[in-house]
């Protein structure tokens, strides 16, 4: 099984060398990269030269057309047997496609998606990040963790497939809005077998600021909604918490300023959140083992749920409105 790496970049070019260092220590060297420049201001074909002696890697450079077609055209270009996509802002554990290799032949996988997690090196705020990305307080455990592997709808940043299953589906059918969960969903009704692969994850450096990654659980709650317009049984009742609890904290505020502080129902609300502000200290602290991360971790949490439900808000309203 020969892998192609398929890696779409639009003006990232400082994350590609980090990437790029963690390829070359694979401990399985059957595999050749691919990167896209997606129509880049700031391109990143110097550092990709750098690599061209110790990697099977090519670069092309596009007009900017999307991460989800971009991959497509990478994939198009592949010589592999098995497609892996990856985003740039990963860093690839040595025994990954070691792993890999060995679940897609034991488990017949015709695709796949795989985990993230924060490196040691990661920074406070992204280790805080990555918590309220994965935590079973926040979004239940459901990203890359699954008692059946076979329920999970994978994700571009960490995922891939057969040659044979992209000829069939013609890859993604959107550029960038939820393009790898229709993609998932597709796979599977054409009779494909897509699984979570737990040992395939990656090192996932989310982005920089808390505003930025704000911008981006807002995208992830629209994403959603723009996926159901392919596929409508792709947003489920765990989907909409995040609208739940937005609707509650928003109804705490407004509370605050129409009833008493004594009001019974106001103390219980009270209550309620602040149990669940203490689980994500107590649990963030002790899973990174930094009480400054669980500090931060609880910012994170509340902006993240709170973003991705306004997000699946406002892309259900147009959905509505505009059809």
């Amino acid at each position: 099984m020969f892998f192609s790496v398929i890696i779409p970049v639009y003006n990232r070019p400082q994350e590609i060398h980090e990437l790029l260092n963690s390829l070359l220590a694979q401990e399985e060297k059957y595999f050749e990269v691919l990167i896209i420049e997606d129509g880049s201001e700031f391109t990143c074909k110097q550092i990709v030269e750098q690599f061209q002696d110790r990697l099977n890697i090519r670069y092309f450079f596009i007009s900017n057309v999307g991460q989800g077609f971009a991959r497509n055209y990478g994939m198009k270009q592949a010589f592999g047997d098995y497609f892996v996509l990856f985003d740039s802002d990963c860093i690839i554990p040595s025994h990954y496609f070691s792993n890999l290799r060995s679940a897609i032949i034991d488990r017949k996988l015709d695709a796949f998606g795989g985990p993230d997690a924060a490196g040691h090196d990661f920074s406070d705020f992204q280790k805080a990040m990555n918590y309220s990305m994965t935590s079973v307080f926040t979004t239940g455990g459901i990203r890359g963790k699954l008692k059946d592997p076979s329920k999970y709808q994978a994700r571009g940043y960490n995922m891939g497939l057969s040659k044979e299953a992209f000829e069939c589906s013609k890859g993604f059918v959107d550029p960038n809005k939820g393009e790898d969960i229709e993609l998932s969903i597709r796979l599977k009704k054409l009779g494909y077998k897509l699984e979570l692969v737990e040992g395939a994850f990656v090192y996932h450096k989310r982005k920089s600021t808390l505003l930025n990654f704000f911008k981006q659980s807002f995208s992830f709650g629209q994403n959603r909604i723009n996926v159901s317009r392919y596929h409508s049984e792709a947003v489920k009742l765990i989907h909409l918490m995040p609208v739940f609890f937005l609707i509650f904290v928003s109804s705490l505020l407004m509370m605050l300023f129409v009833l008493p502080v004594t009001n019974l129902l106001f103390i219980i609300g009270v209550v309620i959140l602040g149990l669940w502000k203490t689980s994500i200290f107590f649990h963030a602290s002790i899973v990174n083992k930094s009480i400054k991360i669980g500090i931060i971790s609880i910012i994170t949490s509340v902006g993240q749920l709170s973003a991705y439900g306004l997000g699946m808000i406002t892309e259900g309203l147009k959905k509505v409105f505009k059809g």
